[in-house]
């Protein structure tokens, strides 16, 4: 079989439209309508409450950090604010992107536009990104934030535990987009009225980063960029670790999550820095439904779910083995086993398309 081709613009992407996988209808849990509501019900205490958390660490950990420097003593404090910096803002962004965060609008755009800006990834093109990864989710050429390619790029994922590759990526476009342009694949699901308003955005980026690099030469210290800038790159590896899993070494082009997503049970200190996106099977049903209302909804479909990864170890004990087979055979995927409790995977509708379970 010919090698996947994950352009957006690509034949894969083309025949996903043609075949019916592109915007399809995907599988849900049974879900009473009342119940759902419930479920879906925003607040703004649970994320004001963690928002706080986020940002008094993360002022706790550069004071003490600046504070030490340079001495080795700062390290540990660097490394801690890294890790909120380059990954916890990860899933904030995502979790804003969504508008579930907070019940209050203005409190998701701003929290989302301060995790978009340390991830490096323009709030504009990214919530397009993200819906089109929701709608198509990991059907080749349609889906942009697919991880784990086939054959996997082990190489690159291994970089970007520090970030090299995804950052770098990010700033090489923050620049392109300041300079008025946008490549293919953006051009592909950001709609044209949209592109002036990412631009400014990478403008106003680029202005920043000028700023923060002046102060730097200015001062002849490293310490600005490891206020802004530099964290990107050395608290990228939790963001990794954890994403890796939400769909490496599944199923792709079907449309049941159950199928080629994975929950994953994490300790509580992970599942802050995560919120809560561990429960990844759920969020991809109903993604509407709130971060801190993801263990209620586990609790509630679990019986319709293949069984959690108890942990992350166990999880990458599962998924490094595939991940490994794929790179000499690219169709080798986990076929996720249901409980005796679930309703089956509708496979009668995709069997033209390939990564597609026998039932």
């Amino acid at each position: 079989m010919a090698q996947r081709d994950y352009a957006m613009s690509g034949a894969d992407a083309r025949r996903a439209v043609e075949t019916g996988l592109a915007a399809a209808e995907w599988y849900h849990t049974d879900i009473p309508r009342k119940e759902m509501k419930a479920l879906m019900a925003r607040a703004d205490q649970p994320a004001i409450r963690d928002t706080g958390l986020l940002f008094g660490c993360m002022a706790l950990f550069a004071g003490l950090g600046i504070a030490l420097w340079p001495s080795w003593g700062s390290a540990p404090f660097w490394l801690a604010y890294g890790v909120l910096y380059g990954s916890a803002m990860d899933s904030r962004w995502h979790e804003c992107g969504h508008g579930t965060a907070f019940r209050t609008r203005w409190m998701n755009d701003w929290l989302y536009q301060i995790a978009s800006f340390c991830m490096v990834r323009n709030p504009v093109q990214w919530r397009w990104s993200h819906a089109r990864h929701h709608t198509d989710t990991i059907i080749v050429g349609r889906d942009p934030e697919i991880q784990a390619m086939r054959p996997p790029a082990l190489g690159r994922i291994a970089l970007n535990f520090l970030g090299l590759l995804d950052a770098w990526q990010g700033w090489t476009k923050m620049l392109r987009n300041a300079a008025g342009r946008l490549d293919p694949d953006e051009a592909d699901y950001v709609p044209e009225h949209e592109a002036p308003r990412l631009i400014r955005v990478a403008r106003i980026w680029v202005a920043i980063y000028a700023a923060t690099i002046a102060l730097a030469l200015a001062t002849s210290s490293l310490l600005p960029l490891m206020v802004i800038g530099l964290p990107r790159l050395y608290g990228a590896w939790h963001h990794v670790m954890t994403g890796l899993l939400q769909h490496a070494g599944l199923a792709d082009n079907v449309t049941d999550h159950r199928l080629n997503t994975r929950t994953v049970y994490m300790n509580p200190v992970s599942r802050f820095i995560y919120w809560n996106m561990n429960y990844h099977i759920e969020h991809h049903m109903f993604p509407m439904v709130p971060f801190h209302a993801l263990p209620r909804l586990h609790d509630r479909i679990r019986a319709d779910l293949p069984a959690p990864s108890p942990s992350i170890l166990a999880a990458y004990r599962e998924v490094l083995p595939i991940l490994w087979r794929q790179l000499r055979n690219e169709e080798h995927f986990l076929t996720r086993a249901l409980p005796p409790t679930a309703r089956p995977y509708r496979a009668e509708l995709h069997r033209h398309a390939p990564g597609v379970p026998a039932e």
